[in-house]
């Protein structure tokens, strides 16, 4: 197995209650011991590992343009959520995107379309902020796609852009998206928010 794919069976193994240790990509005794243990507790539900589909996670992003998708946000994310709240399935769940960097494999890249010129420091939503109207969709489409595809809503599994990095060692080029949402006053902790976010998707029937 690549250091990805064993990467990718750490997190799943962690989101499914089973700690692999260090999410690193190395195979060692725990990340086999959480593997097998997983696999039993799937087994025992009538579920498989994972999906059929392949799919393990879920990616939540902001665009960085427009509260309109246009073609390069349709070339790079497999969901768009407009600023009006319109939900646009750009592309089979499946399909190879490139909306994060080293990430791709087994992940739905799902973004608001939003926050075009933005600023992390000093702070400046730019011309196009995140709506309510939009955040609310965003939340109720991850909620729903968690539930279709059997990805539990956790840290290693549902995550933002901004918390890849941290939470899954894979080096990213300074993203900071979703590090803020309406009704914060500056960006926070990636990982805060991402609890945030993590708390809305499950009020709206996310799999736990």
């Amino acid at each position: 197995m690549s250091s990805y794919a064993v990467l990718s069976r750490q997190a799943r193994c962690a989101a499914l209650g089973f700690s692999p240790g260090v999410i690193d990509g190395v195979d060692g005794p725990k990340t086999r011991a959480a593997y097998a243990a997983a696999v039993a507790s799937q087994k025992a539900k009538g579920l498989p590992f994972i999906h059929v589909s392949g799919l393990t996670r879920i990616h939540g992003h902001w665009t960085a343009g427009g509260h309109f998708a246009n073609s390069v946000d349709l070339k790079a994310y497999h969901v768009l959520v407009e600023g009006n709240g319109r939900v646009i399935q750009a592309a089979p769940h499946t399909a190879s995107k490139s909306h994060t960097l080293g990430a791709n494999g087994g992940a739905i890249g799902v973004s608001m379309c939003a926050m075009g010129g933005a600023a992390e420091r000093p702070f400046n939503a730019g011309s196009s902020p995140i709506t309510e109207v939009q955040l609310q969709a965003f939340i109720c489409e991850i909620a729903r796609l968690s539930c279709a595809y059997d990805i539990p809503v956790t840290r290693w599994s549902v995550l933002t852009h901004a918390e890849i990095q941290q939470t899954l060692g894979i080096r990213q080029r300074s993203k900071w998206d979703i590090a803020w949402i309406p009704g914060m006053t500056s960006p926070g902790d990636p990982i805060a928010v991402g609890d945030e976010l993590r708390c809305r998707i499950i009020a709206a029937g996310g799999r736990t």
